[in-house]
């Protein structure tokens, strides 16, 4: 039950800080020697979409209102989730997940975090979030699958060198995850459904509540977070943890 909350309070805080969740949950698996099955991944990733679409509830009723703004965001998630597939079904993800990638991918990413964050911005998601700016942001996304990059990351620094303020750039990242999270969802309960193991039990439905809760005070508080500061203190994080990862890595 410890396990389960350390690893849904992980998830929950890093799925959409600019901090990489999939890094976090690999160096809490090989340092701290916390194990995670596929129903236990499956209930985190659920917790954290449930968590998006109750925060964000009355931007996904516009959706009926708006569908060109929906048709952008589905767009936007498309390469990230082929490519997703492609690179699971290849087994070539696994090949990625190391601390050296993490720690060379934690660093320059947080130096391109950096400096997208000094660009001057005006541009608002309502007024100018344009179908070539959801290709673009769509397209960097990808490079998200690489643990230590962050897909909450990427979103927020390709829409800060696009020029949208902080938190429409975080607004962006969040509305993206929703077909991202949705996705990885089904396709991880799909793999449930057609295991041999079917046992969705307590510690499952925990794991939903607890990636739920974190999820949702994360997504509330940053966005205040972000009404007030800038970046920085994601960049000095990524900086300082990226130090750490290639020093074990290379020692």
């Amino acid at each position: 039950m410890i396990e389960i909350f350390i690893l849904s309070l992980i998830q929950g805080i890093a799925e959409f800080l600019p901090v990489s969740s999939s890094s976090h949950l690999i160096i809490a698996s090989d340092y701290l020697e916390l194990e995670k099955g596929l129903s236990i991944d499956v209930s985190l990733h659920l917790g954290s979409f449930i968590a998006v679409i109750v925060y964000f509830y009355k931007d996904i009723i516009n959706f009926y209102k708006d569908k060109i703004l929906f048709l952008k965001i589905i767009i936007s998630s498309i390469p990230v989730m082929l490519v997703g597939v492609i690179l699971v079904e290849t087994n070539f993800i696994e090949k990625i997940r190391n601390i050296a990638t993490i720690a060379w991918t934690t660093l320059i990413f947080g130096i391109l975090l950096f400096i997208s964050d000094k660009f001057k911005t005006e541009k608002t998601i309502e007024k100018n979030f344009s179908l070539k700016s959801a290709i673009f942001i769509g397209f960097l996304q990808i490079l998200a699958l690489i643990p230590g990059v962050s897909r909450s990351g990427i979103a927020i620094t390709a829409a800060r060198f696009l020029g949208f303020e902080r938190v429409g750039s975080a607004k962006i990242s969040f509305l993206i995850s929703i077909p991202v999270l949705g996705a990885v969802s089904i396709f991880g309960l799909n793999n449930i459904i057609f295991s041999e193991n079917q046992d969705f039990a307590k510690l499952n439905i925990f794991a939903i509540i607890s990636a739920f809760f974190f999820s949702l005070i994360t997504i509330k508080y940053f966005l205040k977070y972000l009404n007030k500061f800038s970046l920085n203190a994601f960049v000095y994080y990524r900086l300082l943890l990226g130090i750490i990862l290639l020093t074990l890595a290379y020692l």
